[in-house]
């Protein structure tokens, strides 16, 4: 009697672990939606777990000051690196898989395009990015 009791609490601990595993995957493919909006001087806004890309780029389009472009990212992560002694001059942003590729790939960009001391001005990471 004692092993067919311990059976079905193992029974009902699997199926519990399931459905939880299930419904997170659910809730992280569902809050997978994110945007960096970019401005003139270094102005940024951000939005990320959103339901839906529309959603995130209003979000962070509300957040950023004066005319701003919205990048989305799904499952990924966004970065904006502007250069230090001239915050209105060359910029650089990146949208990438993993945080430290999109930092490199936004610094990288604001060298580009004639930065002399670019630093990261903001970034972000939507649902497991």
């Amino acid at each position: 009697m004692v092993s067919t009791v311990a059976a079905r609490r193992r029974a009902l601990f699997v199926v519990a672990l399931t459905l939880i595993l299930a419904v997170s995957s659910t809730i992280t493919r569902a809050w997978a939606a994110g945007a960096l909006a970019v401005g003139k001087c270094g102005a940024y806004g951000q939005a990320y777990d959103y339901a839906a890309e529309a959603d995130a780029r209003s979000a962070a389009l509300k957040q950023c000051k004066g005319a701003c472009t919205a990048i989305a990212m799904k499952r990924a992560c966004a970065a904006l690196a502007v250069d230090m002694t001239n915050p209105c001059g060359a910029h650089g942003y990146a949208v990438k898989p993993r945080i430290s590729s999109s930092l490199n790939a936004a610094t990288k960009k604001c060298y580009e395009f004639g930065g002399k001391e670019c630093v990261i001005r903001a970034w972000a990471c939507d649902a497991k990015g």
